[in-house]
């Protein structure tokens, strides 16, 4: 059991940065793509030259998620096992609806074109964005009932600003906005997953070098 919590906090900490390091390498290989304008998804749809590598990365990363869950579980379910198990089920809903699915169910170049494949891509990443969105507010409350003050403050604000990019990445496609800067897309994305990553990261790394 210590060997699974042990190496679940290294799936964290990999999928944590992957997440972040991966749509930047693979990128300059798709000529046109841009970080501001287009969701990471985009990298994946079947027009796309690194749609393969991106793909497998995706699937690569729920499994991470999942392998991670029991270190995340056993950190805090002392603390409050309703709030744990809710953490963790938004952590594995995330995997499944906006990892795995992602990897299975791309989207099409375009949003203009839609298929049965992207609809169910739809469907799942925005359930898993929703829920995965509270994961930040969990973790502050446990870490602060666990007199945990920096990860709390850290998680509290990744919660606050998550949620204000999440909102602007949602904006961002609506027609009253396309000659905005709220237009860009790829960019509140972006953001929205660094806040959403931040907190577990901040725990990965804590739990692996120690305190």
């Amino acid at each position: 059991m210590d060997s699974i919590i042990k190496y679940g906090w290294y799936a964290l900490l990999v999928v944590v940065v992957g997440e972040m390091l991966v749509p930047i390498i693979l990128a300059p290989f798709y000529k046109g793509y841009s970080h501001t304008t287009m969701a990471i998804s985009t990298l994946g749809n079947r027009n796309s030259p690194v749609r393969l590598p991106f793909n497998l990365w995706m699937l690569l990363a729920g499994i991470l998620f999942f392998a991670a869950i029991p270190a995340i579980y056993n950190a805090y379910y002392q603390v409050s096992k309703s709030l744990t198990l809710g953490s963790v089920l938004c952590i594995g809903i995330f995997a499944v609806g906006a990892c795995i699915f992602t990897c299975f169910f791309s989207v099409n170049e375009t949003k203009d074109v839609v298929t049965v494949a992207s609809k169910i891509h739809g469907a799942g990443s925005a359930v898993g964005f929703m829920l995965f969105l509270f994961v930040p507010l969990f973790l502050a409350i446990l870490s602060f009932k666990a007199n945990d003050k920096v990860a709390g403050i850290i998680a509290a604000i990744s919660f606050v600003l998550g949620l204000l990019f999440f909102v602007l990445f949602i904006m961002a496609d609506k027609p009253e906005f396309q000659r905005t800067i709220v237009a860009k897309e790829g960019l509140w994305q972006r953001m929205n997953l660094l806040f959403m990553y931040l907190p577990l990261g901040y725990i990965a790394v804590r739990n692996i070098f120690g305190r």
